[in-house]
């Protein structure tokens, strides 16, 4: 009761009579609170997991969670240790634990005023023998003094005492037990309380990284982090092969968009974007043999026959990833890798090339099934047929014009399941790396998802099901397999401290449920006044008809442009 009474003094609110400075006048405060703040927040909530700890601070939704195993056999270690850190702080303070309560009731000015001799007596008249003993206080009372007034109290601590007087050190023991059993069982409750408070704080950072990774996936579908860079048609086909970014950027040879806005002006005036998908074939170059560049000339070729272009191919501009993509500079790169959804679904037309090809590194044959494995080369494939449909997507496996096929209605179940792909990084197990490259995907797909389920709603609401039949079995698919296309979390491996380390790292996690309950609840897309053009809210999904899709007739606002390219500018992409 009198380490009860201490504690509920000390942290009485000041406007309850509490002594905001009172810290000052407790002997050996900072020796306590140092123990306290080293298990609580050093060596438990504030440590990283691969230490002991429970919070991740560079990723706060990868923290041991509450309840977890894990987290019971952590908590139960922090307890063990600040346990023994009180007791090593009680035993280099003078006169021990029983001083240490005397004089923090001295400094608390706690009523009645009581010497160490009346705490022991207390304790046990109250029979609180653990606490008796816990503070020693066979060492401060003689009990055979206290056998004419508390007979009965004496001997039931320690039968036969009043008679004998043996049995000084078993009191002793038995009240020091006591007191510090007590002791812990407070402290207990009040780290509770501040891990309490703790994970509620974790929880709501939590709740606004969900709601701010939602928004981030609905604006990544309405901006570019790196503009698209385009090259002409015909000079794709006069370069006689794949060649570096920086090479055609230097040479003027390559036309830019700065935004979407400016692609769907791009698309609206009548240029058609052809997006080639490959895979690379050596560690340093894409395509050293030429096999895949020859595929892609004549996809163009038979594009412009099958649909009737301009020979000239004025009106055609190729993407693919050697030539659009800076190469040299990382920091230019990555942001051009995380505009890459966005650059697949832009696109008009899209061409998986994959001919039987030897990799000039490992000679292993690089065909369909094997780009059909590369979680990229799905991920490019999912970006486009889900805001296009599969009608514009053709595979180009040969040189002949023949080899040039349209993709199957069906050829994008097996590229939804995009988390299921190989990586380079996971087989390098992110050595040197602090992110896998399937966290960089889940924000445009988390976008496109949510697009494609809102295209559905509106569709059917608006009683257009016919026109988005496409749109309804690609979320048919999702929700049968919802736990493999969008895995809420997955197991990456790597490497700390020379320890190969592996954890299970959040993904998706309730993303889509969220997703669809904010489109459900009509809160859909945040509204974008950076543009005069409507909001993403009142956006058409439906681009030319019933039988395509989402992309091209989606507006992102007006767009006044003017693009570079290698003979001048394109001022409003319309040709007289």
């Amino acid at each position: 009761e009198d380490l009860h009474a201490v504690l509920n003094e000390y942290f009485k609110e000041e406007g309850d009579g509490g002594n905001p400075v009172q810290d000052l006048f407790i002997v050996g405060f900072t020796d306590y609170n140092k123990a306290l703040n080293t298990e609580l927040h050093d060596n438990l909530v504030l440590a990283d997991m691969a230490d002991g700890g429970l919070f991740n601070m560079a990723d706060p939704v990868n923290s041991v969670s509450v309840g977890s195993d894990l987290f019971e056999e952590r908590y139960a270690r922090f307890v063990k240790d600040l346990a023994k850190r009180y007791d090593d702080v009680n035993a280099n303070m003078d006169g021990g634990a029983l001083q240490q309560l005397f004089l923090w009731r001295g400094a608390l000015n706690l009523k009645p005023t009581i010497n160490k001799d009346e705490i022991c007596a207390n304790l046990l008249a109250l029979r609180d023998f653990t606490s008796f003993d816990k503070l020693e206080c066979n060492k401060q009372i003689v009990l055979r003094d206290l056998c004419q007034s508390q007979k009965e109290d004496v001997e039931a601590y320690m039968p036969g005492e009043c008679a004998t007087g043996d049995n000084n050190a078993t009191i002793i023991i038995a009240v020091l037990c006591s007191i510090v059993g007590a002791g812990l069982l407070v402290l207990f409750v009040y780290t509770t309380y501040k891990r309490y408070q703790s994970y509620v704080r974790i929880r709501n950072a939590h709740e606004q990284l969900m709601e701010a990774t939602l928004n981030e996936s609905i604006m990544a579908l309405r901006s570019l982090d790196y503009p698209l860079h385009l090259i002409y048609g015909s000079q794709f086909l006069k370069e006689g092969r794949l060649v570096r970014h920086e090479i055609l950027r230097n040479s003027h040879k390559l036309t830019v968009l700065d935004s979407l806005e400016d692609v769907d002006a791009f698309v609206a005036a009548g240029k058609q974007i052809v997006f080639f998908s490959h895979q690379w074939t050596a560690f340093s170059l894409p395509d050293p043999s030429n096999r895949q560049y020859d595929a892609m000339c004549v996809a163009v070729k038979e594009l412009a026959k099958q649909n009737g272009w301009d020979e000239s191919l004025k009106d055609v501009f190729v993407w693919v990833d050697f030539s659009c993509i800076p190469q040299s500079n990382p920091s230019t790169q990555k942001l051009a890798i995380r505009s890459l959804a966005a650059y697949a679904s832009s696109a008009t037309w899209f061409v998986i090339v994959a001919p039987d090809t030897e990799h000039a590194d490992l000679k292993d044959t690089c065909d369909l099934g094997t780009y059909q494995r590369r979680m990229w080369c799905r991920a490019e494939q999912v970006c486009h047929s889900m805001r296009n449909g599969t009608e514009g997507m053709f595979l180009a496996v040969g040189k002949g014009s023949g080899d040039l096929k349209r993709v199957r209605n069906d050829f994008f179940l097996e590229s939804l399941h995009v988390f299921h792909g190989d990586l380079t990084c996971c087989r390098l197990e992110h050595k040197g790396s602090s992110a896998c490259d399937r966290q960089s995907l889940v924000v445009p797909l988390l976008g496109l998802y949510g697009e494609l389920y809102r295209a559905a709603k509106e569709g059917i609401e608006g009683g257009n099901d016919e026109a988005l039949h496409s749109v309804k079995t690609f979320l048919r698919e999702i929700e049968s397999h919802q736990e493999e296309i969008f895995p809420k979390t997955f197991q990456r491996v790597m490497w700390r401290k020379n320890k190969r380390v592996v954890e299970e790292v959040l993904l998706f996690g309730d993303l889509i449920e969220l997703m669809k309950a904010r489109i459900d609840g009509g809160g859909a897309y945040v509204t974008d006044t950076k543009y005069d053009g409507t909001e993403s809210t009142k956006s058409s999904y439906v681009r030319h008809g019933a039988t395509d899709f989402i992309r091209h007739g989606v507006t992102h606002g007006v767009s006044n442009i003017k693009v570079e390219t290698a003979v001048g500018e394109l001022n409003d992409f319309k040709d007289t």
